[in-house]
């Protein structure tokens, strides 16, 4: 039995196929040591038992990562990267998180019916990419995790994807196999009742189930020193958000999140509570108490913001704000410092380094004055902000302790136009068909970092290695199966144990055949393959010209409704893979979540079939 080389590849195939998907769920190893071990042992079984009269080989395994899908994945990453270094999401986040607080059912109804609408009639990648950041965004500000929110946003996008001719690329694929085999054409809505079923089948499923099995996966870094309170100042511009608040019953409603400990209004000064006349105005001098993370959210929530915390520490109004990278860091000043005894006024910092100091902590007490007349004592600690670069180097200033592993990026929001106008660009070429998706985000990505919105070590940052490697096996791990015949005697064993039972059980044990594998290759891959194979088959029930017609679509159809089910792991469709890394997500959780999903349909398609296709 082994004697036959083109046999043994065939099962040993089989068994790594089995072995990576084995691997891949109960993540005995890393993702990305999986991924290239598989590609090595593809490549030396072809090397070793080789085809005859073929030039497969190591190009053709080794083609996915050169393929246009991972490149158009990995820039959108790029993309998305930044959106959110310039924090050009924040926004459209904040009005989000505005109506979820008043109508949260409603706000997130509203997101996702728009998703599902949308990615009915344009590619569902660039649809997806649009509403991560937004989703992330307020998930973090609602105090929720991204992992309960990210897979349903690629399960929607791939479900409205059933209900059009052009809601997915596989569709079109599909159809054109029956188009050149039977010469029968697919109106644009031909998929949409059978579609729309499946379609909220699987949205009800989400609702009521899927949110059950999704996991609450938190991002592995924190943020520390969140409860410390630090003495700041903001002043209020005439860009300020705040401009013209009044108080309510002694408080500023609006800025709940800082203790107001003070405002300064030329020579006079207000203390809490404060009455009608503290009305901010253009001028005013904030003393605030805050924690790390409530200034930092200060400086990206709103251009207005950022300038008054700016100008607070400026010599004149002038000088301009730091270049570069933006982060914040702690430093505490040291025994012995030279700083000690003086104001920062006095020790001129950001005219030294360009770095400003956005507050000050101070275990001892809670200082209420002007934040540029405390006097420095060993100990404190000053929270800074400034260029990276900056801050860096101030680690050789030996009056000051910089606590470099406290270091965090700040969104640069005085870029967030400059990116919002390169991703509309992105998407509105891709979504337009003017130009292929792939040459849309690499272009977007290119000029993220043309324009400044990103350095080259961000945008690496940004390009995900477990996603490049696990891409690259599933091409590798799909292109093996196709040629070793193994996909295809699957096929041929699926439809020769249907025959006797006729055209219904056909289509049926198609349509789960074809959901599984859809989960294993790509799913266009699957689709191309079995598309033919369904046809020929069916129409072997056809007794009349009209009978052969009616089978060959409801074959196609079946491919296609089948194709689309890639709910079950995150190789399965490239909008699983982008929401894998924002909402921290396992290769498990896709089978826990998306497994039985597939199930759902394909039992609802099995009794439906039947009266839809009119058999």
């Amino acid at each position: 039995m082994f004697s036959d080389p083109q046999l043994l590849r065939m099962i040993l195939i089989l068994v790594v196929v089995a072995g990576i998907v084995v691997l891949y769920a109960f993540e005995l190893f890393t993702i990305e040591l999986v991924s290239a071990a598989a590609i090595a042992v593809f490549l030396l079984i072809f090397q070793l038992w080789p085809t005859p009269e073929s030039t497969f080989g190591a190009e053709d395994l080794l083609a996915g990562f050169a393929n246009p899908a991972l490149i158009a994945i990995l820039a959108l990453l790029v993309v998305g990267q930044g959106m959110f270094h310039t924090g050009a999401m924040e926004g459209p986040s904040r009005a989000l998180v505005a109506s979820y607080d008043r109508h949260p059912t409603l706000t997130m109804g509203a997101l996702f019916g728009f998703v599902m609408l949308i990615s009915a009639f344009i590619n569902n990648t660039p649809v997806v990419v649009m509403f991560i950041p937004v989703l992330v965004a307020i998930a973090a500000r609602v105090g929720t995790s991204a992992s309960r929110v990210m897979i349903p946003l690629s399960y929607v996008s791939i479900l409205a994807g059933m209900t059009t001719l052009i809601g997915s690329s596989t569709n079109i694929l599909v159809a054109d196999v029956l188009k050149r085999q039977d010469g029968i054409e697919l109106g644009f809505f031909s998929l949409a009742p059978m579609g729309l079923l499946l379609a909220f089948t699987g949205v009800i499923y989400l609702l009521v189930i899927g949110v059950r099995l999704l996991p609450k996966r938190e991002a592995k870094q924190k943020e520390r020193s969140s409860g410390r309170q630090y003495i700041a100042q903001i002043v209020i511009t005439a860009k300020n958000p705040h401009l013209g608040e009044a108080p309510v019953a002694g408080m500023f409603a609006q800025l709940q999140t800082l203790t107001i400990r003070m405002i300064q209004r030329g020579s006079r000064t207000f203390y809490p509570p404060y009455e009608a006349e503290a009305t901010l105005r253009e001028g005013d001098v904030l003393t605030v108490a805050a924690t790390r993370k409530v200034l930092s959210n200060l400086l990206i929530s709103d251009p207005g913001m950022l300038s008054g915390m700016v100008r607070t520490n400026a010599r004149d109004e002038g000088e301009g704000n730091p270049e570069g990278a933006l982060a914040i860091t702690e430093a505490v000043i040291a025994p012995g410092s030279r700083y000690e005894g003086r104001t920062l006024d006095q020790i001129g910092l950001r005219g030294r380094t360009g770095c400003i100091v956005l507050g000050i902590q101070r275990r001892s007490q809670m200082v209420r004055q002007k934040l540029s007349t405390i006097r420095l004592q060993a100990g404190d600690d000053l929270l800074l902000f400034g260029a990276r670069k900056d801050l860096r180097a101030m680690r050789f200033d030996r009056n000051l302790l910089v606590l470099l592993w406290s270091m965090a990026d700040v969104p640069d929001i005085r870029l967030a136009l400059r990116a919002r106008l390169i991703f509309g660009a992105v998407i509105l070429a891709a979504a337009s068909g003017f130009v292929p998706i792939v040459d849309a985000a690499l272009a977007g990505a290119v000029a993220m970092v043309a324009f400044g919105c990103l350095n080259l070590r961000q945008a690496a940052r940004a390009l995900d290695l477990r996603i490049y490697l696990l891409i690259g096996a599933a091409f590798a791990m799909g292109a093996s199966l196709q040629e070793s015949g193994a996909a295809e005697m699957m096929a041929n064993a699926a439809v020769n144990a249907a025959m006797p039972y006729g055209p219904v059980a056909l289509l049926i044990g198609m349509f789960g055949l074809v959901a599984v594998l859809t989960n294993i290759l790509s799913n266009a891959a699957t689709a191309v393959l079995f598309a033919p194979i369904a046809v020929n088959a069916a129409i072997k029930f056809a007794e009349t010209p009209e009978m052969e017609s009616k089978l060959a679509v409801a074959a196609v159809m079946t491919v296609i409704y089948a194709a689309n089910c890639s709910f079950a792991t995150p190789i399965a469709y490239q909008t699983n893979l982008l929401v894998m890394g924002p909402g921290h997500y396992r290769f498990m959780d896709y089978v826990r979540v998306g497994g039985p999903l597939v199930v759902v349909l394909w039992l609802v398609f099995a009794l439906a079939a039947p009266y839809y296709f009119g058999l």
